[in-house]
């Protein structure tokens, strides 16, 4: 009997399930673990690369109904106490689930962090994944958790489905409730695992933020993260804070026919500027005005929602 089930979800991941599968192949002091990968209706060749590979216990066939649903089905096919739930895109470093069993000894969920690839160097506008502490969102990109636990809270629960096969807050939703229930949380930076860098553009990176109009209904339904997650409970985080701050003065200096007002503005500009110096070899006026067209986006997706949710969040 294995120690720990480690469950992967796929859904047409061909180009970066092998490195996670290679990475689970190099773990290192863990403990006896069984590796389920849950294709979740994939049209490439993503159940043939884990059916070839020498660590994966079984492939679950899985109807394309989202994350959610693939991790559950995993779930119920693990034979183990303790389940590591580890996405496909994620590379997972050779200590990884030696660290993760062992933090479940003191907690009954626990948070891996993530970080980029180690040899790739994220641009201004790709897209990846950093979760370097506890700040209350559970990523299951790299989540560990008793099953007890997890069968207890019914497992995962889709609620928030911006498209068919794209869920959000599925995981936040699963910890809050754990939280709830008197479970013990951890965060454990020693199991770490390396996620993709994927390349995009700036127009995806800007439009990339119509999603946030599902932030003020995780908000509403999880008034904890006003408090553990949000920028002074009402700002999805400093950034967004400080482009309202720069909207506002702007909206006022030209109603007072002042420039005064646009003073407000300079916190922004300053973040904006600092931002686009660390761009690399990107032109820093383009990487500016792609980061003001981002907050543009990101700040009515925020108003929308929190009309929709009738909560608010900006």
């Amino acid at each position: 009997m294995p120690a720990v089930s480690v469950i992967v979800p796929a859904r047409d991941a061909a180009a970066t399930l092998v490195r996670t599968l290679r990475g689970l192949e190099a773990q290192q002091r863990a403990p006896d673990f069984e590796t389920i990968v849950v294709d979740d209706g994939s049209i490439d060749g993503t159940a043939r690369i884990a059916a070839a590979s020498p660590v994966v216990s079984e492939v679950v066939a899985g109807g394309g109904e989202g994350p959610a649903h693939a991790r559950n089905a995993g779930a119920a096919r693990a034979r183990a106490e303790r389940l590591a739930f580890l996405d496909a895109d994620c590379e997972p470093a050779p200590g990884w689930l030696a660290a993760g069993a062992a933090a479940l000894d003191g907690a009954q969920l626990v948070q891996g962090q993530v970080r980029p690839r180690e040899d790739a160097r994220p641009g201004p506008f790709d897209r990846t994944l950093w979760v370097t502490r506890a700040w209350g969102l559970f990523e299951s990109a790299n989540l560990f958790c008793e099953r007890e636990l997890f069968e207890r809270l019914g497992g995962f629960e889709s609620w928030l489905r911006p498209r068919r096969g794209i869920e959000l807050g599925e995981d936040v939703w699963l910890g809050w409730r754990a939280r709830r229930a008197g479970a013990r949380t951890a965060f454990c930076a020693q199991a770490l695992a390396w996620h993709e860098v994927f390349p995009r553009g700036a127009r995806a990176y800007a439009a990339e933020r119509a999603r946030l109009r599902f932030f003020p209904a995780m908000a509403a339904r999880i008034p904890e993260l006003r408090e553990e997650f949000l920028y002074r409970r009402f700002f999805l985080d400093r950034r967004s804070a400080l482009f309202d701050l720069a909207a506002a003065g702007a909206l006022v200096a030209a109603a007072r026919r002042s420039p005064l007002p646009l003073l407000a503005a300079l916190p922004y500009a300053r973040e904006v500027r600092r931002h686009a110096a660390r761009a690399g070899g990107h032109p820093r006026a383009h990487v500016a005005a792609a980061d003001v067209a981002a907050d543009a986006v990101g700040a009515a997706a925020l108003a929308a929602g929190s009309a929709r949710a009738r909560t608010l969040l900006l």
